[in-house]
């Protein structure tokens, strides 16, 4: 389905809660730019219907009742790379967050947040960015910190890796940060490699989640 010439954004909503689900997809579904194709309460229904009906985002509680989230986020992302996924949850804590991040999900927000934030951060992390909410955002700077520290992990890199990494953080390809940076697509590959081992990440929605947290946070 389009809208107004614009393919709208497939959605897979997971949560334990029929009435959770419920209200997102009387909410969600009123917004033309998103298309709901999808529902599950669990880990493997998650999986399954990912895998069916091959989603664009895939809104993820974290507490489900054959695992968590977290485990759905993995298998989904091992399956289909391409799908990003968005933690919505009312569980928040450290460990938790800096856990979403190594899973490859590319946002995690609460459940507190209001439809019109949250309408943006589905388009926005459809669009290639990485979402995390003020207190998320909080927390994994503190993780970041405790682990390697105090100071910007972002540091390390020399200019021309932080503006590699600026434009996959907006979702371009190695082929278009090559054609806007006027090098290589092997070169720019080679600078992501770097970046990878510097920020201690191995997939680039980690990095573009660690650049945003550092330097712009939609939410905020």
């Amino acid at each position: 389905m389009s809208h107004s010439g614009k393919k709208s954004v497939r959605l897979v909503l997971v949560d334990d809660s029929e009435v959770v689900r419920i209200g997102l997809r009387s909410l969600l579904g009123a917004v033309a730019a998103i298309e709901i194709v999808g529902e599950a309460a669990s880990v493997t229904g998650a999986v399954d219907t990912c895998q069916r009906v091959q989603p664009d985002v895939v809104l993820l509680d974290i507490r489900l009742p054959d695992g968590t989230g977290l485990d759905a986020c993995r298998r989904i992302l091992v399956r289909q790379p391409g799908i990003r996924v968005l933690i919505l949850t009312s569980a928040i804590d450290d460990a938790l967050v800096g856990e979403a991040i190594r899973a490859g999900a590319h946002g995690y927000l609460l459940k507190e947040i209001n439809g019109g934030e949250l309408v943006k951060a589905i388009l926005a992390v459809a669009a290639g960015q990485s979402i995390l909410n003020a207190e998320a955002t909080a927390r994994v700077m503190q993780l970041v910190k405790s682990g390697g520290g105090a100071r910007d992990p972002l540091a390390g890199l020399s200019p021309q890796e932080r503006r590699v990494l600026a434009l996959i953080a907006k979702g371009c390809t190695n082929k278009e940060a090559a054609v806007a940076m006027g090098l290589t697509e092997k070169t720019v590959k080679n600078y992501l490699s770097t970046v990878f081992e510097k920020l201690h990440v191995t997939r680039r929605s980690q990095a573009a989640a660690l650049y945003g947290q550092e330097r712009h946070n939609p939410l905020q």
